[in-house]
């Protein structure tokens, strides 16, 4: 099973006044913190080293995970997005694919995780966990892909991309910005046909507003 990185570093600005004193990953849903459901994503599929980063109230997130089998890739400084990011926490990583996810999402159903390795291949160099758009709880705006016949992506379609994907770090070498999103290595991964999408069977919340709780919270429930 690959590594796994969390992406714990936002500002999270949509979920104010929520995170003016609490980072995003730690606001509960149904009791329980969105880090400590991506962190059980992560423990039961089997992911190891799992590593978080930090930013926004960064001491708050390591203090919460002190003591837990994660490890911590603080951005003091600038934020690095999600690509610059998980270059700056590839030495925790390695060199192999690697399985990154979003903490703002509530799941059901099958664990993303599992569901992405076991689909995961040689001849991709990412591939990444969709939901249809009529199925993605509380997504505002349009979808991000679609699919061809061999399931590749296309930018622009009826897919959201879910927050959770298996990927080859190596060519984020390339990227010269320090701070960037992974949308730029996706770009160049489905401009060679390497970037490959899988859709999730179960229910999907996007947790980014506070008016998302309870829909995430009625999911889980149902």
């Amino acid at each position: 099973m690959p590594p796994l990185m969390i992406f714990a570093a936002g500002l999270g600005t949509r979920m104010r006044p929520l995170t003016d004193l609490c980072p995003k990953p730690l606001i509960e849903v149904a009791g329980r913190s969105l880090l400590d459901r991506a962190l059980d994503l992560g423990r039961q599929a089997g992911a190891g080293p799992i590593v978080v980063n930090t930013h926004y109230l960064g001491a708050q997130i390591e203090r919460h995970l002190q003591g837990q089998d994660v490890a911590l890739s603080p951005e003091p400084g600038q934020i690095l997005e999600t690509g610059g990011g998980l270059r700056h926490a590839l030495p925790l990583l390695g060199d192999g694919p690697v399985m990154t996810l979003n903490p703002d999402v509530v799941w059901t159903g099958p664990n993303v995780l599992t569901a992405l390795a076991g689909a995961w291949r040689d001849d991709m160099d990412a591939l990444l966990a969709l939901v249809p758009l009529d199925r993605a709880t509380a997504r505002q705006g349009a979808g991000d892909f679609s699919l061809d016949a061999d399931q590749r992506l296309i930018r622009r379609g009826d897919f959201v991309y879910a927050g959770a994907q298996i990927i080859r770090p190596d060519r984020l070498a390339e990227i010269a910005d320090t701070a960037f999103s992974l949308n730029r290595l996706w770009d160049l991964l489905i401009a060679e046909g390497r970037a490959f999408g899988m859709i999730h069977s179960g229910g999907w919340c996007d947790v980014g507003t506070p008016q998302a709780i309870p829909l995430a919270e009625a999911l889980l429930r149902e």
